[in-house]
């Protein structure tokens, strides 16, 4: 059976080499089969949410941001840490889309689970599907976009559109390249296969 499963092999002795803000750098010496050990260094980070907010006319909302790393100007869906102990990860999405995009949604599915980088990273990230969106007006939403959100446009591109830049190595964010080949596979059964909002994450 085709199917990611839970294991985990013997931590020798484990090493934090940083501890950041947001994530954490960790060196495991682990055993490997026939009794090797190797050590691994791998970043700890608390996880994260992606929103492909999907319009009544098959458009994608996606938002340009910088992205310090890699040194661009980045298409992305709205997204953001898992940083609320405790918070459904769905309520932490519409957060997300409230605050970087001003909309809110009526319908929500989980659309893809994606582990972004499983050989130095543990983080997950959960992108949902949000249909029946409506605009949440200014004076509603008083979110204050700081740093690289400020000036973040916004902006509707037809979901075909956005699988063509995608497979034209025009969009690079993991998150939006799953998310949009996602939706554009499950929108070929009117999206009967999503799984609900509240799925259990393997």
């Amino acid at each position: 059976m085709i199917r990611d499963t839970p294991e985990a092999w013997e931590v020798v002795e484990s090493r934090d080499r940083f501890k950041g803000h947001v994530i954490q750098v960790v060196t495991d010496t682990v055993k490997m089969p026939r009794d090797e050990v190797a050590d691994r260094d791998y970043v700890v980070h608390p996880g994260a949410v992606a929103v492909l907010a999907l319009d009544e006319r098959e458009r994608v909302l996606m938002i340009r941001q910088y992205r310090h790393p890699t040194r661009q100007l980045m298409w992305e869906l709205p997204a953001g840490i898992r940083d609320v102990e405790g918070e459904p990860l769905v309520t932490g999405a519409a957060r997300e889309l409230a605050e970087e995009a001003g909309y809110r949604a009526d319908t929500w599915h989980t659309l893809v689970d994606l582990r972004s980088s499983p050989g130095m990273s543990d983080e997950r990230i959960r992108v949902f599907l949000a249909r029946g969106l409506s605009r949440i007006p200014d004076e509603e939403n008083g979110f204050v976009h700081r740093h690289e959100e400020i000036d973040m446009p916004v902006v509707w591109i037809p979901l075909a559109d956005a699988v063509e830049k995608a497979l034209m190595g025009m969009i690079h964010n993991s998150p939006a390249v799953a998310g949009i080949l996602a939706a554009y596979a499950a929108s070929v059964e009117g999206f009967a296969l999503l799984r609900p909002a509240d799925a259990p994450e393997a």
